[in-house]
């Protein structure tokens, strides 16, 4: 296992839902739309699986510093450019009240293979994603951190959930996203590998079998890239707002530097059974931030607040080191107020209670993650 230290380069995707401005419903990208975007940003835009759907990626980034400036332009060029086609991007995991039959997907190779190898799984795909590639050299050292960044991947997803709603309805869940993903075949929590070897066999015994064409097809809530020499976190919803997308990128990159830095010192975080892990998985897909996560060690249910302090010292060190200091301390701002899901429940509890119908209520959210799209831009 290599002791030199990995690049710990950040980037950062997010995939955006376009609404009618008028309407706020959802509404086909145009391609002239995409192409403006693309030529905008130097084709760090590209259209999604859904034709309503439109994706963003930042560049390399060596710092979180510069992954905002980055991904703060990218948000307002796609803001721009879709004001001139009367519509306007919202950073959530699933649209509030829209219909998933009637929506259809991009007419592209690539995802007409999709639609066909998924059949019904995919049509219900109506759903946005976040995912933070952390830059690792050495293939065996990125499957030695990634079997024990997995321990973190729940409290990631709870501070990023927002997808409460589906087609109308209170799922109950923080986020319905994760249900809708997880349909799909190599999803969830990924299994515990020995060695980057034992990931080649595996992934190739189903490319040699015609199953895949290659790993990018294994969609784990974490996973090697199969394009960068990076590992990839998958299982956050999309944040609304871009200083909380900065700051679970910032998280992601100080757990990956704390963990290289306990196994310089010969220690390492202790690797827990994917059951274990997956409670929590689930009690932050239910609850988000709102019922505490197990801390396995002492074996009870912590409160997030308390696990945020824990956080933030546990990774004080990683912070500095990274120049993200600010940005981890925001975690502390996040579980104060709430995230996505949690804000967007308020508003429609406070239409709701001024005498608005459902509908219109849904419609409040609606244009609050428009506004809350815009903030920081």
């Amino acid at each position: 296992m290599p002791r030199t230290a990995p690049a710990l380069s950040l980037g950062v995707e997010e995939e955006y839902l376009l609404v009618d401005s008028e309407t706020l419903e959802l509404a086909n990208a145009p391609e002239a739309l995409i192409e403006e975007c693309a030529g905008a940003v130097q084709g760090q835009v590209s259209p999604e699986f859904l034709q309503c759907q439109i994706e963003v990626g930042t560049k390399v980034c060596p710092t979180v510093g510069a992954a905002r400036d980055d991904l703060k332009k990218l948000r307002a060029s796609v803001a721009r450019c879709a004001a001139r086609h009367g519509l306007a991007p919202i950073a959530a995991s699933c649209h509030p009240f829209a219909d998933w039959k009637l929506q259809h997907h991009t007419d592209r190779t690539r995802y007409n293979e999709l639609e066909r190898a998924l059949a019904g799984v995919a049509r219900r795909l109506l759903i946005c994603g976040m995912h933070v590639h952390i830059g690792i050299e050495s293939p065996s050292q990125r499957i030695d951190l990634m079997n024990q960044l997995s321990y973190f991947l729940p409290h990631l997803l709870a501070l990023s959930c927002s997808s409460p709603f589906w087609m109308g309805q209170d799922t109950g869940l923080a986020s319905y996203r994760l249900t809708v993903f997880d349909n799909l075949p190599r999803t969830g929590l990924p299994p515990r590998l020995e060695s980057w070897a034992e990931f080649e066999r595996m992934s190739g015994v189903l490319v040699e079998l015609g199953i895949i064409e290659d790993a990018s097809k294994i969609w784990w809530d974490l996973r090697p890239s199969s394009r960068f020499p990076t590992v990839e976190t998958r299982i956050c919803d999309v944040p609304t707002r871009l200083e909380d997308s900065l700051t679970i990128a910032a998280l992601t990159q100080c757990f990956t530097r704390m963990l290289w830095r306990l196994s310089a010192r010969n220690q390492r975080w202790r690797i827990y059974d994917s059951v274990l892990i997956g409670e929590n998985r689930w009690r932050a897909q239910r609850y988000g931030l709102n019922e505490g996560m197990i801390d396995f060690g002492q074996r009870e249910i912590v409160a997030f607040s308390d696990l945020a302090e824990e956080i933030v010292e546990l990774l004080a060190e990683d912070a500095e080191a990274l120049q993200c200091t600010a940005e981890v301390g925001r975690v502390h701002e996040i579980v104060a107020r709430g995230n996505s899901a949690d804000a967007q429940r308020a508003v429609r509890e406070t239409r709701l209670a001024a005498g608005d119908s459902p509908q219109d209520a849904m419609r409040a959210v609606v244009r609050h993650l428009i506004e809350a799209f815009h903030d920081g831009l």
